[in-house]
């Protein structure tokens, strides 16, 4: 039950998240900013500044820094937020690769998907979904 009550809590932040510029809503008061966040936990200025639309400051490491990627592989990305982590990969992966995100929230789904088409990725795709039932197939 308390699991339950928990989603709830993250699910109605993160809509909110989503639906603003960044984590701060582009508040003056915010004492560190999406990019800020984003550098601490390695990633690099031109990534930032890549896909600078889908950093939110959520992020709690730098998956394609540290995971192994290879041209024409799929990957799947839990709790893809606005679609940073995936588009960093789709670069991994190339054209003959797919990257997969999936989110809790609709809110987050539908700007990552707003994203990939402003960014010109087709071979990105996001999925509403919970991590302990994931929507997509094995394999």
């Amino acid at each position: 039950m308390e699991q339950d009550k928990i989603k709830k809590i993250v699910k109605k932040k993160y809509s909110k998240v989503a639906k603003k510029k960044s984590c701060c809503g582009g508040s003056a008061s915010c004492s560190t900013s999406d990019e800020d966040i984003a550098r601490t936990i390695g990633y690099s200025d031109e990534e930032i500044n890549d896909f600078s639309d889908a950093n939110l400051g959520l992020g709690c490491g730098n998956p394609t820094a540290i995971g192994l990627m290879n041209k024409g592989e799929i990957v799947l990305d839990l709790g893809s937020g606005a679609g940073f982590d995936c588009f960093l990969a789709v670069k991994k992966v190339g054209n003959s690769g797919k990257v997969i995100g999936i989110d809790m929230t609709q809110e987050m789904v539908t700007r990552a998907t707003e994203n990939a088409k402003k960014y010109g990725y087709n071979n990105v795709e996001f999925k509403l979904g919970d991590i302990d039932d994931l929507p997509i197939e094995s394999n």
